[in-house]
């Protein structure tokens, strides 16, 4: 397996980080990040909310942390081509620290996000670390982003890594913190979207990757873990999903009971979403653990397409009615917050 390539369209290769970011229009509260200059620099130089931090195009190989402190903050690429300014890392969840415990899944994010009003726009976030480079880590999570915060904002992003690629997670256990996808492309393998956030995912599309496996499935596009007490989990709607494996490679989704809250009822609904070839049409779902079978969990579809959505075994297939699916929408899962009415 290679290491993949998300410099694309990047020209002068792996750019250096070290200096302090330049301030520009310091009356706007805007900070530039250019090649050479460290994103986490801008974001410790933030102090308060509502400001901007444009990420002008190059490589930033850092981790970048947001603390609950910086709400309301904006992180913008200077392009709108998501692919011309990416930060990327390569740590894992079996990956050792200095003093020689390790990261664990969250805390191998290359990005992570605790903030309020978080908005990221036209960027690519990655986490580069391989299976096939490192035979003696188990803990082969490696997430591109872990975002908690309510009302987090991603639109035209691009997250790329293996398994579990983006954690979208809540604050706490009892929070119900809402976080909104447009236009964005995700790719993984291995439960490449989960956690317990209340998520919508617009236009989003999902891309599934080869593994070098000999064993079925290869991997799950969603892992949900929303809390019993969540009447909306995961919503994917108007999107896609593509793959780079052979047909019927992946699953749709399993649910994920954590062992810290085994009260956990995940919920995911599918709807008006083109589904590909790579998706096990026959039997979509699949446990995670015999104990939580996904039958007893919130999965349901509505209004797909393409040759993966194709219903064979309508017990494998649960669906939406309309009643149901007029309930399972954009406005009802966000409330007040209206993301999707911004500029």
């Amino acid at each position: 397996m290679r290491r993949r390539t998300v410099l694309t369209g990047i020209a002068g290769g792996l750019v250096a980080v070290g200096s302090t970011p330049a301030f520009a229009q310091a009356r706007r509260r805007v900070l530039h990040v250019r090649p050479g200059d460290s994103v986490q620099d801008a974001v410790d130089a933030v102090d308060g909310a509502g400001w901007t931090i444009v990420v002008h195009p190059g490589t930033y190989r850092e981790v970048v942390n947001i603390p609950s402190g910086a709400g309301e903050l904006t992180l913008r690429g200077a392009s709108r081509d998501p692919r011309a300014a990416v930060i990327v890392y390569d740590n894992a969840n079996g990956t050792k620290k200095p003093d020689g415990t390790t990261y664990g899944t969250a805390g191998s994010a290359t990005f992570t996000s605790a903030a309020p009003g978080l908005t990221v726009r036209d960027l690519t976030l990655a986490n580069d670390w391989l299976r096939a480079d490192h035979p003696d880590i188990t803990g082969t999570q490696a997430v591109a982003a872990y975002v908690t915060g309510d009302r987090s904002h991603f639109e035209r992003v691009r997250f790329l890594a293996h398994q579990d690629t983006l954690f979208a997670d809540t604050t706490a256990l009892d929070a119900f913190d809402r976080q909104y996808y447009r236009d964005c492309y995700i790719e993984g393998d291995v439960d490449f979207v989960f956690g317990r956030a209340r998520a919508v995912f617009e236009r989003c599309h999902f891309h599934t990757l080869d593994r070098d496996v000999d064993f079925k499935p290869e991997g799950m596009v969603f892992a949900p873990s929303t809390a019993r007490a969540n009447p909306y989990g995961f919503l994917a709607v108007r999107g896609r999903v593509t793959s780079g494996a052979e047909d019927a490679a992946y699953k749709i989704a399993r649910p994920w009971v954590p062992t810290y809250e085994t009260t956990a009822w995940p919920s995911l609904v599918v709807r008006d979403t083109w589904l590909g070839t790579g998706i096990d049409a026959v039997t979509p779902y699949v446990n995670m653990r015999e104990a939580y079978p996904w039958q007893t969990m919130r999965f349901r579809e509505y209004g797909n397409s393409g040759p993966g959505s194709v219903i064979s075994v309508s017990g494998n297939r649960p669906q939406l009615t309309d009643a149901e699916a007029r309930l399972h929408t954009r406005e009802t899962y966000l409330g007040d917050w209206t993301p999707h009415a911004c500029p």
